[in-house]
């Protein structure tokens, strides 16, 4: 499968990038630095500002599939730079005449009791509330969405290198817990149900998480 992968260098992104090369997807790596990612089979490093909607169009045209790493964790107005971006991306996609659009979703939108998000319990890190709330924009941008076939995949409230082991569960809008309690995925086992929900799609016009 030809994607674009948005974000390939970043946290999330390189195991995105990881992932989808060892299956033998060929990528197109849209960076702001493509200097940083290392030359590899299959892959095309491309110099991209998601901002600039039809220059982002123009790059994407010709994708089966693109998949959004995108985040604004580096910017100093981290919320406003963020949703731009996504409603960049969304209406770039639409306008590459690319039908499937898989994003990097957050964990603060997934519900830990009914009606009560995550990002809104007094546990919730300042540090990560503009761009959890900037996800919860975005996933509502998708919801509004009449024309794309469109998936978020929320991670769980930690995620972090680990084993790629494969064995995880699957939820839809409510964060997931383990046997002791905590909520957590490694990088490699979110990349690894991103890359599945890119070959066999389990979830058209839906938010879902994982978790162990």
């Amino acid at each position: 499968m030809q994607i674009a992968l948005i974000g390939a260098s970043g946290f999330i992104g390189t195991a995105l990038l990881k992932e989808a090369l060892s299956r033998g997807h060929r990528v197109t790596a849209l960076v702001r630095h493509p200097e940083k990612l290392e030359p590899a089979a299959n892959l095309q490093a491309v110099k991209a500002d998601v901002l600039d909607r039809p220059a982002l169009a123009a790059m994407l045209q010709g994708q089966d599939a693109v998949v959004s790493a995108f985040s604004g964790h580096a910017q100093d107005h981290t919320y406003d730079y963020y949703v731009q971006g996504m409603r960049a991306i969304i209406g770039a996609t639409r306008d590459a005449g690319v039908a499937r659009l898989l994003v990097v979703g957050g964990a603060g939108s997934l519900e830990v009791a009914p009606g009560q998000q995550l990002i809104d319990t007094p546990a919730f890190p300042v540090q990560w509330k503009p761009t959890a709330e900037g996800a919860r924009e975005a996933l509502g941008m998708l919801r509004q969405e009449k024309e794309l076939d469109w998936t978020m995949l929320s991670p769980s409230a930690y995620i972090s290198p680990g084993q790629r082991t494969g064995i995880f569960r699957l939820g839809t809008d409510q964060l997931l817990l383990d046997a002791s309690g905590k909520s957590h995925i490694s990088l490699e086992d979110y990349a690894l149900a991103m890359i599945d929900e890119l070959e066999r799609p389990l979830h058209s016009r839906r938010r879902f998480t994982v978790g162990y």
